[in-house]
């Protein structure tokens, strides 16, 4: 099949995977399913907490292609953008942004340290792509460097997908320019989650074209849909 998805394309494609995913995640594991699990006064009966239960596995399943999406138009945006330093401060401002709202949906709390949204997955992948990308220019090896660093700093600061998404990135960036090689290592790395393989269908469809830019929508639903989520949870299940 020839290449037909543009970047906007992949990243609606992401956006919706992703959205089933944590309606699975905040409103069905995090709220069906957990007060049944804990006898809320708010919990449905066995059957009805059973049926969601099978849901949330495919709902989940489905939600794995969104991540390695968005890796990939990360080192897309990396080559292409034309300020890197930019880029790196818009993802560390809606990491910011984005925390309280991710703290709500999947620890109940308004702001804790255990557990960091994906956005701090995505700058420290992408810091660790530019360090790699300045110092390759002098050592190959020094390249080593950052790499490393970048896959502790995902670990110490237990993001979203944690050092294995990092490593993730680090693979899409390795491999940019051999489509081949990238999709089987790119599923090497997922091996510990099958399901994000698939992704990679979508990935070799990609045309190498932008499409029409929703940069700032992406930007904005991520902490969005996760207040919106947190509320429904809510409304509920009272949780």
């Amino acid at each position: 099949m020839p290449p037909i998805l543009s970047g906007a394309a992949l990243k609606r494609i992401a956006v919706i995977a992703m959205l089933i995913d944590h309606i699975g995640a905040v409103v069905l594991e995090k709220g069906a399913i957990y007060a049944y699990n804990h006898q809320l006064a708010s919990a449905l009966d066995f059957d009805r907490t059973h049926f969601l239960l099978r849901a949330d596995v495919w709902f989940r399943n489905v939600g794995r292609i969104a991540f390695p999406i968005f890796c990939f138009l990360l080192v897309e945006g990396f080559f292409h953008t034309s300020n890197r330093k930019n880029y790196a401060m818009r993802l560390f401002l809606f990491a910011l942004i984005s925390e309280i709202p991710f703290d709500l949906a999947f620890r109940y709390q308004i702001l804790e340290f255990t557990y960091q949204n994906v956005f701090f997955t995505l700058l420290i992948g992408l810091l660790t792509i530019w360090a790699m990308e300045v110092l390759r220019q002098k050592s190959p090896v020094l390249a080593l460097l950052p790499a490393c660093v970048g896959l502790l700093a995902g670990n110490l600061m237990r993001t979203d997908y944690s050092w294995k998404g990092v490593l993730l990135i680090l693979v899409l960036y390795l491999f940019y320019l051999y489509p081949a090689e990238k999709t089987i290592a790119g599923c090497l790395c997922l091996l510990w989650e099958p399901a994000a393989c698939l992704a990679f269908v979508f990935l070799n469809l990609y045309n190498g074209k932008r499409g029409r830019s929703i940069k700032a929508f992406f930007y904005w639903f991520y902490p969005l849909h996760l207040l919106v989520l947190v509320m429904i949870r809510n409304i509920l299940f009272s949780i």
